[in-house]
């Protein structure tokens, strides 16, 4: 097996390889990758963020999911002032997307805890060392790529609140496509997490920077959420596909049901394969701004972990430049009453797939509504109609929602005319665009990090 890494950055995934070269396992590797993400990729993700994982075994060939997502506050007795959500329009394409910010929109993060587990389970190498690269970039300064320019542009109004303006408007201009994003404070927040390990962000002087914010603007987090948080193992759901066996999560956008109901595409002619996957895949809302990292080392063992901090609350930490999720705020994950203690629903679905030689894929999608329609799209390319995957992760895309399928350009000409005489309305995007996704793959022929969020790839090829 080819240890390999892809990420939605290429600090991200040099982070990984570099843990990788040393025979780090692929969960020291996500974890290093994870970490580095969240310095390279914070208009995506972030130390106060929340997510999910899977990990497969090899040797016993097991998986486990793991759930590190945002927890509901609220578990301190009595009443506390509260600050307003603030709210916001944002545009994105054609559309005018509403959004809900501001410090009561931070629930009770989980990247640290669940990267600390998946080490402390896992893991070879010592923490401190899966810290370095994450606490390099922080210190160095870490190259802007286009995407996030272009969702930076986008977000302007979210990431330029407070601190933000110092870190994504340096002398008053956006950061562009190139320059050097500049998070200082972030290095004293990873020294803090290598010295006290995820328990500084729970009980430690990370979670003493949180809760004084919480209290002068009148957050909802408090220290008995803090303390109360921790990662949660639990098995995953199995499903077969394409002569595979696929384990997941079960969540807001099921992928194992959507593959279920998906037939054979290989063979289908261009019309009939998009039409076949405009009326399998649903989903519609905001979106979200996501990351994801796929890891395989060299015995096998793979790991899948995707983060985010929602949109971002527009608060930050003083001195540590740690960006506040808002997940509280996100219409899309808020089902029901939120009780305290509990997590929140999510779309996430990091996924593995599973032949008689062992593994096929180990994948997973940010993209918030278009997370599964992407994933979905890659790994039937892969493991039904038999391409790279390179290849599956470039090709254009489609995205069905209320009646409407977008699609990105690349589709044959025929095949907007056939969704219109099966009732669809069809909206053209004039180029690939991460409101499609962005798929990170790894699978014993290749790797593969999406180009709609300037992802990368990296292959381990003597080891």
């Amino acid at each position: 097996m080819r240890a390999a890494i892809a990420a939605g950055h290429p600090a991200t995934v040099e982070a990984g390889l570099e843990v990788l070269q040393e025979r780090g396992s692929a969960a020291d590797a996500a974890v290093a990758a994870s970490l580095a993400s969240c310095v390279a990729e914070t208009v995506m993700t972030g130390l106060l963020g929340g997510g999910h994982a899977i990990y497969y075994d090899a040797a016993s060939r097991r998986a486990r999911n793991l759930d590190c997502f945002i927890a509901v506050p609220g578990l301190e007795p009595g009443p506390r002032e509260h600050a307003e959500l603030l709210e916001l329009e944002v545009p994105f394409g054609t559309e005018l997307v509403r959004y809900a910010i501001g410090v009561a929109s931070c629930g009770v993060p989980g990247v640290p805890a669940g990267l600390e587990a998946l080490h402390r389970e896992h893991g070879r190498l010592p923490w401190a060392r899966l810290v370095e690269p994450a606490l390099r970039l922080a210190r160095d300064g870490v190259e802007f790529p286009p995407a996030h320019a272009s969702c930076l542009a986008m977000l302007a109004p979210v990431m330029t609140m407070d601190e933000g303006a110092r870190i994504y408007a340096p002398g008053g201009a956006l950061l562009a496509a190139g320059e050097r994003l500049q998070q200082p404070g972030l290095a004293r927040a990873l020294e803090l997490l290598t010295e006290e390990g995820a328990a500084s962000m729970y009980r430690g002087s990370l979670a003493e920077a949180l809760l004084e914010l919480m209290d002068e603007r009148g957050g909802l987090v408090t220290a008995p959420d803090l303390g109360a948080y921790e990662a949660r193992w639990s098995e995953p759901v199995e499903i077969s596909y394409a002569g595979t066996r696929v384990l997941t999560r079960a969540g807001l956008a099921p992928l194992g049901e959507c593959l279920e109901r998906l037939p054979r595409l290989s063979g289908l002619d261009a019309s009939e394969r998009a039409l076949t996957l405009a009326r399998v895949l649903d989903g519609a809302g905001p979106e979200s701004h996501t990351t994801n990292v796929a890891v395989v080392d060299s015995d096998g063992n793979a790991c899948v972990a995707t983060t985010s901090l929602g949109l971002g609350s527009g608060d930050f930490v003083p001195r540590l430049d740690m960006h506040l999720n808002s997940m509280l705020g996100e219409a899309d994950l808020v089902r029901g009453p939120l009780r305290p203690g509990e997590r929140m629903s999510s779309m996430m679905s990091p996924t593995v797939a599973l032949g008689a030689a062992g593994l096929e894929l180990a994948g997973g999608a940010a993209g918030g509504t278009r997370l599964r329609s992407a994933l979905v799209q890659v790994m039937a390319g892969i493991l039904d109609e038999g391409l790279t995957p390179a290849d599956a992760v470039s090709r254009s895309r489609l995205h069905p929602a209320a009646g409407v399928v977008h699609l990105e350009p690349g589709f044959d000409e025929e095949v907007s005319p056939k969704l219109e005489e099966a009732g669809y309305e069809v909206r053209a995007w004039p180029t690939q665009h991460h409101y499609f996704g962005g798929v990170s793959v790894v699978t014993p022929n290749g790797a593969a990090g999406d180009p709609r969020r300037s992802g990368g790839s990296a292959t381990l090829r003597n080891h």
